[in-house]
């Protein structure tokens, strides 16, 4: 049964600890505690398996230990209708025919500790306007969340240390998703259309790879289908594969 829950405290629960999909539940709940509306948490399973949802906005992220119920699953889902849902493949192998839905593979790169020579760190601004990072990633991401929805979801995550965006020669910009038990993912990595071309995104990268790794950070990505000979071809090591399943649109927001 899946359940809407508002008195349980995540962060006491172990196992949300321990990998990609409780982290990024984790840093949700960090953020936004169970109160608000937009951002809704769910306990589901059976006496042999424990699940814990988060469906924030367009995206639910699901944490299991096992496999799940799957009408009961696919039913949740389609009522709620997110734009992405990501799932251990055990749960996610079962929500391949949800009508309107497609299956999409991603690719989790690990950050070298490598810094680019003569990198100008004067030229990376780190608490940049959202509204010139909105700008820029809704230039390379046309199905990017409405402005109001991302500056408030970035601005109060910023504002609780889970999140930083970053702002490189004023074209390129690349976000901390969440930090959480020194783990970080970074995402949404665009650059402005005139300056593609010139490496800016491999010099960021690499700065805040080197940056994060040297105050004892794990640091990594994950990239779609579309965007992971660029990551492979600026020299990240690959490290895993797995599959997400996201609404039959062109396009979508960059590996988040």
């Amino acid at each position: 049964m899946i359940k809407y829950i508002t008195d349980t405290d995540l962060d006491s629960i172990k196992e949300l600890h321990e990998d990609y999909y409780g982290r990024k539940i984790l840093s949700y709940y960090y953020s936004y505690g169970t109160g608000y509306d937009f951002c809704r948490f769910y306990e589901a399973g059976s006496e042999d398996t424990k699940a814990y949802i988060v469906h924030f906005n367009s995206i639910m992220i699901i944490w299991s230990d096992g496999p799940l119920e799957s009408e009961e699953l696919i039913t949740f889902i389609r009522m709620h209708s997110p734009f992405r849902v990501e799932a251990p493949w055990m749960v996610l192998k079962e929500l391949c025919e949800i009508p309107g839905y497609r299956m999409l593979k991603r690719t989790k790169f690990e950050f070298t500790d490598h810094r680019p020579d003569d990198f100008d760190e004067t030229q990376v601004i780190t608490d940049p306007s959202l509204d010139e990072i909105y700008e820029i990633l809704h230039e390379g991401f046309p199905t990017l969340i409405s402005h109001g929805l991302w500056i408030t979801e970035h601005s109060h995550k910023i504002r609780r240390g889970l999140s930083k965006i970053y702002l490189y020669r004023h074209c390129t910009t690349a976000t901390v998703i969440y930090d959480v038990d020194d783990h970080v993912l970074i995402g949404q990595v665009a650059t402005r259309a005139e300056a593609r071309g010139r490496g800016y995104a491999r010099e960021l990268l690499y700065w805040i790879g080197h940056t994060l790794a040297s105050e004892g950070k794990k640091v990594s990505l994950f990239a779609l289908d579309y965007r992971e000979s660029f990551y492979k071809e600026i020299g990240f090591k690959a490290v895993s594969t797995e599959n997400v399943i996201q609404a039959d649109t062109n396009g979508g927001p960059n590996d988040q």
